[in-house]
Parts: structure tokens; sequence; C-alpha cells
């Protein structure tokens, strides 16, 4: 007999989900991925630098040009000049990131503090290094940070914090007083973050991406992790990066070369000639993903559920209290693509503890104009 040590692991709700849209050929707003593809230019470049022979393993830690892209980007936006040899290291895809630098610092017993509801590779990740997961709930409806409920659950045990922003599943945004906030519980303690920022360019209304890379005392405690796949809309190509202190990112490459030692060789060429050409793209992002977002919302005003426009990653989430306040979250989402077509993300999934009265579901709005006027008409005729 199998003994798991994640025995209370089964199938992602995001491949449920998309699985049950493609059985019932619902519009797939659940999984978090454009149904458009990206720039032409970084595709061709994949092309290109196949047939010129880059197939081989790219260097343990990345491709030297992508991790100075990277380097160039991190100063330019936050202000921060980081080491491309010591401090940046390109990993396949942000999940095997967070995954490392879990796996970097966390020993059996140690405490990692996660916000719930937050993503679900997380606690996988610290069971598996013989942590334990400390789950806060974040307040409701802003999802903000409880700084007081915080303070309480830290411990002598407490390893690790987790951090998401801009926020997966709800949206929300941490701010520059946030973080200062946060360097003052943990000034004298022993403890690390995990910054998971893969939607730091999906931005919105105005505001600006709080990244622990723009605060002076919490980078040197922190990884801070990205998504290519999100940035450029290549999220198959799982290719991401870790940006940590020299001395995390040791510690952090010393795990991540016996996961997966190195990623995709002409992926990392591609983008690096592409980052290095069109440095607009990212200034271009936040209004791109804000008329998706304004679109889909203008549409589903029309609708019974309510809502507060995200402020930002691709994520909408709904209130469908005035529709059918008689099916949990799961039961409704399953119930918005079978009756009627759109798939969603329940948010229950996200919590240890779920509140009783939530009634939200989340939608994805990384999808082009006709797919999200299909969802809207679909979801104002419930």
């Amino acid at each position: 007999m199998i003994s798991s040590k994640l025995p209370n692991v089964g199938t992602t709700i995001f491949t449920t989900m998309s699985q049950l849209a493609a059985e019932t050929s619902a519009l797939n707003l659940s999984q978090g991925f454009p149904d458009f593809d990206g720039p032409d230019a970084l595709r061709e470049a994949v092309a290109r630098h196949v047939m010129a022979g880059h197939n081989q393993y790219a260097p343990m830690t990345g491709l030297p040009a992508l991790r100075e892209q990277v380097a160039v980007k991190v100063a330019s936006l936050y202000g921060r000049q980081v080491s491309a040899d010591a401090e940046v290291t390109i990993t396949p895809g942000a999940t095997q990131g967070i995954f490392c630098a879990i796996h970097a610092v966390i020993r059996p017993g140690d405490e990692v503090i996660v916000f719930d509801p937050c993503y679900d590779s997380y606690e996988p990740a610290v069971e598996l290094a013989g942590g334990v997961c400390v789950h806060q709930a974040l307040s409701l409806p802003s999802f903000a940070i409880d700084w007081q409920k915080l303070a309480d659950a830290l411990t002598p045990r407490t390893r690790m914090i987790v951090l998401n922003t801009p926020h997966n599943p709800s949206g929300a945004l941490i701010d520059a007083a946030d973080l200062d906030r946060l360097a003052e519980l943990i000034r004298d303690r022993d403890i690390y973050l995990l910054s998971d920022e893969v939607y730091e360019h999906l931005v919105f209304d105005g505001r600006q991406h709080a990244s622990v890379l723009r605060h002076d005392e919490l980078y040197q405690r922190a990884f801070v992790v990205s998504s290519f796949g999100k940035t450029y809309h290549v999220t198959g190509w799982k290719t991401g990066y870790v940006v940590a202190p020299a001395a995390l990112s040791s510690e952090l490459r010393k795990v991540h070369q016996y996961v997966s030692f190195t990623g995709v060789t002409p992926l990392q060429w591609a983008l690096a000639d592409f980052m290095a050409a069109h440095p607009e793209h990212l200034s271009e992002l936040p209004a791109f993903y804000q008329a998706k977002r304004d679109l889909f919302c203008d549409l589903l005003a029309g609708s019974r559920f309510s809502f507060t426009r995200a402020a930002g990653t691709y994520f909408q989430l709904a209130d469908y209290s005035a529709i059918r306040p008689d099916l949990d979250d799961v039961a409704m989402a399953e119930w918005l693509t079978r009756e009627h077509g759109v798939a969603s993300i329940p948010i229950s999934v996200f919590y240890q503890t779920p509140p009783a009265e939530s009634r939200l579901v989340r939608f994805c709005f990384a999808k082009r104009e006709e797919t999200l006027r299909q969802a809207a008409e679909r979801l104002c005729a419930i």
C-alpha cells in the first residue's frame, strides 16, 4: 500500500473545470490562460533559434542574455540594481520557482504563513518540505491583510510568509504602506518572504505595483517570483524566474539544479531577443488588460451578478447571491458550465476554511473580445 505524501491533494480545480468545459463545449473562463497568442515576433524568434541550433542545455541558472534582460527590467521598473549572474535564476515556470524557493529554506516543523484565498501550489510544496502552512484569511470584501491577526500568528517556528500581489484569485493589490507594515512586524525575526508577483504588469486604474523589489529592507530576505508566460501571453511555455539576494539565490539553485536543472533553451533565447527589441510591451500591458476587464464588466453590468472591478490580474470575481444562493460555489461553477455554457472557478477551493456566506466565482478575462461578448451574453441571460 502506498502511503501518500500528499494525502489531501487530488486533481486541481483548474484541470477539473477545464475538462468539464471541454466535455460540455462551454466557454472556458476558468483556467487562467489567454485564448489568443503571444506576439508574432516572439513566436517567430523561437523558430529562428530552433533552426539556428540553440537546442541543447542552457546554463543551469538560465541563459545569460535573458538573465541580463530581467536585471535591466528590474532596474528600470523598480529601481533595484541586481546581479544577473548572482541574483536572477530562470526556472521552468513560476510554480517551479516557488517550489524551489520553499525547499531552499523550509525544514521539517517550520511554519509558513499563507493568506486565504491562496493559490493552490503553495501548501503542497510546504508539506513536501516537512513544513506546516498557517492559514490567515484575508479580510472581506477588500481581501486585505489583517495585520493584527498576522502579528498574532507569528511564532518562533514561523520561517516564511507568502505574499501574492496582484492577488489570485481576488485581483486585490498590496501597497507600499503594507510592505512597510510587514517590515516592522518581521524586522527582528528569522523569517523569509516568498513574493509571488506573476501578475506584476497587470495593475489597473493608474495604480502602481508594490513589488518587494522596491523595498530595500524586505528584499534582503525575499524570493521574488514572476512569469514570462503571464507577461507575454504564452502560458504553455512554462518559463519564469526568481530574483533573490545572492545568498538566497545560491540556496535556491541548489534545489533547482536537481528538480529540472534548466529551462527550455530556444524559448529563453526568444524571450531575451523580444525583451531587448520590444521593451514597450511591458508598459502597454496594463491598458491592454484593463480594456478587457472593462469590456467584460460593462457587459456583465446587465446581469444579476454583482462585482467590484478587479484592481489587478486578469481575473474578475462575481457574486451570484441574487441568482442561486442555494448553491455553494463549487456547485454553482458546475451549474454555470453545464447549464449556461460558461466555466468559472469557485473561490472556496483556495481556502482552508471557506467563509460560509461566500457566493463568489472567478472568471478569467484574458480572452478575445468575441469570447468575452459570448460569455457575457450567456451570463446576462440567467
